[in-house]
């Protein structure tokens, strides 16, 4: 029996915290699961602090990640953030095609393929965010809404990059609602984008591709969706700003994770 994909918890801040106030978090986190192994784990401040969250988090198994990155690299585009400019102040990885990015920015496709491509060309992982709309899900189109999704994203990626991409379904009408998909409404997706990268790299790739699941995750769902064949970490939005929830939702992997490998293994 192969082993469970190790899990991966990133909390996204958004456009929350002051620096004082992100430097407060990071601390607080680091004491209290900084040293943990068992799990990966990320946080992903604003731009203006991390090269500070960085420091705060140096030696510790904590990643720090980027909400964006522009395609280009340097040269006349003001207030655009560069893969070299995110690596220079201690970036680890990147969010690619928030929903909030494509919503409320306009990244479309084409947008969200070229930022993938310019992050992997600087050396980031990358977290890559797909997931349907309110309407789409009603109209039955999820599936085929996140499969345009990943083609559109990874259509000029190689399986070896794939490695350093994982997954994010993030529901658009499960983010910051409250809402959040059931944990059999998240392993369908789940299973629908393993299978699709097995149809577009091979079993290899799809067995070793990890694929968050983001949408109002907090301490008292997390352990259902966690328990997911196809479910391998949470992309943590409202719940990373405070540490005790933070801290929860990764302990809480953790332990989810063990359960499933165990009852995995007894068959």
């Amino acid at each position: 029996m192969s082993e469970r994909r190790q899990p991966f918890v990133a909390g996204n801040w958004k456009c929350h915290t002051t620096l004082a106030e992100a430097t407060r978090l990071a601390d607080d986190i680091k004491r209290r699961i900084g040293r943990l192994r068992t799990v990966e784990m990320g946080v992903i401040p604003p731009f203006p602090f991390i090269e500070r969250v960085a420091s705060r988090l140096a030696g510790e198994a904590i990643q720090v990640g980027a909400q964006d990155i522009y395609a280009k690299g340097s040269g006349a585009y003001t207030g655009a953030v560069s893969g070299a400019m995110l690596k220079s102040v201690g970036a680890d990885f990147v969010l690619v095609g928030h929903s909030e990015r494509r919503l409320i920015f306009g990244d479309n496709d084409a947008v969200v393929s070229a930022k993938l491509q310019a992050a992997l060309n600087s050396g980031l992982q990358v977290i890559l965010c797909i997931g349907e709309r309110l309407e789409e899900r009603d109209a039955g189109e999820a599936a085929s809404a996140c499969q345009t999704q990943l083609a559109a994203a990874l259509q000029d990626i190689p399986k070896q990059a794939l490695q350093n991409v994982t997954i994010a379904y993030e529901p658009v009408w499960a983010i910051g609602t409250g809402r959040v998909a059931s944990p059999s409404q998240a392993q369908e997706i789940h299973f629908v984008i393993r299978t699709w990268i097995t149809g577009h790299y091979d079993s290899d790739v799809a067995a070793s591709t990890r694929i968050q699941y983001g949408g109002s995750v907090k301490p008292d769902n997390i352990s259902g969706l966690i328990l997911q064949p196809d479910v391998d970490g949470a992309l943590v939005g409202g719940a990373s700003l405070d540490a005790d929830s933070f801290s929860a939702i990764v302990t809480a992997s953790i332990d989810s994770s063990a359960e499933a490998d165990s009852a995995r293994n007894r068959f």
